[in-house]
């Protein structure tokens, strides 16, 4: 059965939260540097950047070397390629923010739409937020990507009882007493529809905020296919039918208040 949850309490003599941006990468070498360019930028500097190199085979991993040395950010590295979702997961154990968001290490979404994610978060609104594609502008977005998209997004709003118009989007952002209970078993792009599907089933509504999206072909580098759409479907089923709440972790109690 669902549960209630409430959102911490905002006051103005709080400090900034601390705010922890997870990159999965994948062979990624063309982009990969102007996006840790633009997350860098941001206007938000209680952070913290965890890069997870999920066994590229360009030259990822030599311009990860001088991220090492940087106070602000963690280096790991899987030692076989293991999967966007699997990487996520690594990059989890590890995360020590308040507030977590995942940012692929491609340019299909623009990083300034970080902070508008978080944001709701940071200010007590809500303790998840997705930003959603659907709400905000899409460019190149194939038909069949895009009947996907919101073929997903129906399934999850019936199933949950919780409108959502975008469950594929990759700006996914938890407050750390959210993502904490949650077990995750993905190893693929089928992280997903499973986080969605457990933050609903446990009871925490999904805020959305409008994001902009510039979408890849395949011979650009897109690594999402056909095949991840049934295996989408699947976990959402999966998780609806037969994911119970009291596999999930105890609920975190956080007494630390925080403000953007």
């Amino acid at each position: 059965m669902a549960e209630s949850k409430s959102t911490p309490n905002i006051h103005s003599s709080d400090p900034q939260p601390k705010l922890s941006i997870i990159i999965p990468i994948y062979n990624e070498e063309e982009l990969l540097p102007e996006v840790l360019r633009r997350v860098r930028a941001l206007p938000w500097p209680n952070r913290e950047i965890i890069l997870v190199n999920d066994c590229s085979t360009d030259k990822t991993q030599s311009i990860l070397e001088p991220e090492k040395g940087r106070s602000d950010t963690l280096v790991l590295t899987h030692g076989s390629n293991q999967g966007k979702g699997a990487a996520i997961r690594t990059g989890l154990q590890y995360f020590t923010g308040d507030i977590v968001i995942i940012q692929d290490a491609d340019l299909e979404y623009d990083p300034n739409d970080i902070l508008r994610t978080v944001n709701p978060i940071a200010q007590g609104e809500t303790q998840v937020c997705f930003g959603s594609r659907f709400l905000g502008t899409v460019e190149g977005m194939r038909l069949p990507n895009r009947i996907a998209n919101w073929i997903l997004a129906q399934l999850v709003s019936l199933l949950f009882r919780h409108r959502i118009t975008d469950e594929a989007t990759a700006y996914k952002a938890f407050h750390r007493s959210v993502i904490l209970r949650i077990p995750l078993e993905c190893h693929g792009f089928e992280f997903c529809p499973e986080i969605t599907s457990k933050v609903l089933k446990l009871g925490y509504p999904i805020k959305e905020v409008p994001v902009s999206f510039k979408a890849r072909t395949i011979e650009e580098g897109k690594k999402i296919g056909w095949r991840d759409f049934f295996v989408a479907v699947w976990t959402i089923l999966k998780v609806r039918l037969f994911w119970s709440v009291r596999r999930a972790k105890p609920q975190v109690i956080e007494t630390k208040k925080i403000k953007p």
